[in-house]
């Protein structure tokens, strides 16, 4: 018996996750899109508002400090600092100006993450938020052009500047910043470049959300230990910035019994949290940014091979690859088309190796600036006051950002306390982003040599010293010099024996429960295969045999999606796969002479996912090159994501036509041209002269 009261719960239920798969089939079509067009456009789309709205409320924090404090300070004349000072008091307008710029910066904040969030439309936040950021930076441009001016005050050294004068510069030149990024990201919106809504995943906004808690974390922290400690607020937020960031430079420390203690949860918090600022770094530039790195990459080489070929040269940078388009005579078209394979893989690890490199060279050169800018900034505002020489400021700026922290230098003016809390900050994702693509380049690179010092002594493999010297010869001349075809694996199918597969335990439970119902089909496909044969059917038997390879297959290529690093198949599994789906290497018909760049039409053709609808399941029949633009090697998915895709699609497709053969048989559906006894929609003739069906088999 139904219960009338879960209807509407379950059915609004089905329509949200419909919804949810929705919106995720869509950003894998953008991603998609956007790897087949790697436009310089995407660092104004997506880099920019993710720049703004994580600088944004850091901005806003900074603005907050500009006003916890007066902005002079009187030196004590019997030899004391700037630190101990006595505040003179700002004039009433100035703490009114400096108020209004902060709430304008808090609306323009807002306007902009509703916008992210697609709570407010992109024409009505993004006027707010641009607006707004350059009216906060003008006025507090204004007060720090006033306090030179209108408020000039006697020359040092009996008078100097606070820590929240400085940190309204600091906070002035952010808010102009994003303004201006936010403007470059209009202007690609109005020149139609991209859409208004911003295309951000859940990792971008998680990252911005958790920006926030952490800014926000560490206001509070300084604020509630400079209570306790009876510290300046600005000190308290020093104080929390060197703890939280695990410096721990020591010229402020709690003394108190409740600070010690408070300090217990506080910084096991705070580190918590930066732990998973850093990760979502790592994730979202790291993947994101070298994704996009590497399909520009990967483009443009492919674009210069592909030039070279049609002016007939021979693209002898990476291989001397002869007549690898259409007109080559003397070679098959599965020769000819293997050789675009090859030429394919060749373009990809070069551009993957080009692409690490760079990545370490511009992430190296980021922390070489960070480093040595900084320190000529703590040598500037710290040699007045401690007598710095630049080598000391060096040595100060190497320990701080490696966080190790001795204390026998530290930041005492009130110019070098804020420059150092907007520094330390700055280092978090550019030391993240240096020790990763570092793993990728160096440790990788020792790591490598270690195992193959290691198969000579304390960890041989079963192949022997032999087997390890061709392996060490190979990597180090790219395969020139000691590559051995028993190094590659054998391919799948019908063709040889599949790789070995990932433990059961390393799958996810939906891949287990779909593999024991592939299992159960592939059973029933065989079984009902034989019963055709002792019929003595052929063609029954040639359907069902080929339903039973496409879930044979499937269940493959399941357990491939689950190896890391992501499973590379060789030409003879791609042909094979391409076989079983339909495609025949050896047909010139299904192939093309590539093209130098994507056109706005060819980003939606085959072999792009093809758009499934619940009821007839087709391919795009476009033919393609393995060098052109609509390559399967050239998207966001992994190949065996891109093969288990297309062997679903294919399977759904023949169940469809069994189930339309089923329901003529009884005479429910009248017998039309799409209802055909066909193998895989191609044509054949069978030995009793009948016209069957023939794909991949």
């Amino acid at each position: 018996m139904n219960d009338p009261g879960l209807d509407a719960p379950i059915s609004n239920g089905a329509e949200t996750v419909e919804k949810k798969h929705e919106e995720q089939d869509a950003d894998e079509e953008e991603e998609e899109k956007d790897y087949l067009d790697p436009s310089r456009w995407w660092l104004l789309s997506t880099a920019a508002p993710l720049i703004a709205g994580t600088f944004g409320p850091m901005a806003s924090a900074f603005n907050i400090c500009a006003l916890a404090q007066n902005w002079r300070v009187e030196i004590p004349p019997d030899g004391g600092t700037e630190e101990h000072g006595f505040d003179i008091k700002d004039p009433k307008w100035v703490l009114a100006v400096n108020g209004i710029s902060l709430a304008v910066a808090l609306i323009s904040n807002l306007a902009l993450l509703l916008n992210m969030a697609r709570r407010v439309s992109f024409t009505i936040a993004q006027p707010i938020t641009i607006i707004g950021w350059y009216i906060t930076s003008v006025l507090l441009i204004a007060l720090i052009g006033a306090n030179s001016t209108v408020l000039r005050l006697p020359s040092p050294p009996n008078h100097a500047m606070t820590q929240a004068f400085y940190y309204a510069i600091i906070a002035a030149v952010l808010y102009f910043s994003c303004a201006s990024l936010m403007v470059g990201t209009v202007y690609g919106v109005y020149k139609g470049h991209y859409d208004r809504e911003f295309k951000l995943t859940i990792s971008q906004r998680t990252l911005m959300l958790q920006t926030i808690s952490f800014l926000v974390y560490l206001l509070v922290g300084g604020a509630v230990f400079a209570h306790i400690e009876k510290w300046k607020f600005l000190d308290g937020l020093y104080w929390a910035d060197f703890t939280l960031l695990t410096i721990g430079i020591g010229d402020y420390a709690p003394i108190t019994h409740l600070g010690r203690g408070l300090l217990f949860p506080y910084a096991i918090g705070g580190i918590v949290i930066l732990g998973l600022v850093v990760g979502s770094i790592r994730s979202l530039v790291l993947e994101r940014g070298k994704n996009k790195m590497g399909a520009r990459m990967v483009e443009k080489i492919r674009e210069d091979i592909v030039r070279d070929l049609k002016k007939g040269k021979k693209s002898s940078k990476l291989i001397p690859i002869e007549h690898v388009h259409e007109g080559a005579n003397d070679k098959s078209e599965k020769e000819r088309r293997e050789q675009e394979f090859n030429l394919m893989r060749k373009v990809q690890s070069r551009a993957t190796r080009k692409q690490r490199w760079m990545s370490l060279s511009l992430s190296l050169t980021a922390w070489f600036l960070l480093w040595f800018i900084g320190a000529v900034v703590f040598w500037k505002s710290e040699g007045r006051n401690q007598g710095w020489t630049y080598f000391q400021a060096v040595y100060f700026a190497y320990v701080s950002l490696l966080t190790i922290g001795y204390g026998d230098f530290s930041p005492l003016s009130n110019a070098g306390k804020p420059f150092f809390v907007f520094w330390s900050l700055l280092a978090v994702p550019a030391l993240t982003i240096l020790i990763s693509n570092m793993g990728d380049t160096v440790v990788k690179g020792i790591r490598d040599l270690t195992l193959w010092i290691g198969d000579f002594t304390v960890l041989p493999r079963e192949s022997g010293p032999v087997a390890a010297l061709k392996r060490g010869a190979a990597a180090a001349t790219k395969g020139k010099v000691g590559w051995d075809e028993s190094m590659m694996e054998e391919p799948p199918g019908l063709i040889g024996e599949e790789r070995k597969k990932d433990p059961r335990s390393q799958k996810s439970a939906d891949l287990e429960a779909t593999g024991r119902l592939a299992e159960e089909a592939e059973d029933e496909e065989l079984s009902e295969a034989e019963d055709a044969k002792r019929h003595g059917d052929k063609l029954g038997e040639d359907i069902h045999f080929y339903h039973y390879l496409l879930v044979k297959e499937l269940r493959k290529v399941m357990s491939h999606t689950k190896e890391s690093p992501p499973r590379k198949y060789s030409y003879d599994e791609w042909a094979w796969y391409l076989k079983l789906i339909g495609e025949d290497e050896g047909n010139p018909s299904w192939h093309k002479t590539a093209q130098t760049r994507v056109g706005p039409n060819d980003r939606n053709k085959y072999p792009n996912p093809p758009e499934a609808e619940r009821g007839d399941v087709d391919f795009k029949d476009e033919p393609w090159s393995w060098i052109g633009n609509q390559s399967p090697l050239m998207g966001t998915k992994e190949e065996s994501e891109w093969i288990l895709e297309r062997i679903s699609i294919t399977l759904e497709k023949e169940m469809q036509k069994k189930r339309r053969n089923q329901k003529r048989d009884k005479g429910d559906v009248p017998v039309s041209r799409h209802s055909s006894n066909t193998l895989g929609g191609h044509k054949r003739e069978n030995s009793d002269g009948t016209k069957g069906g023939n794909k991949g088999t």
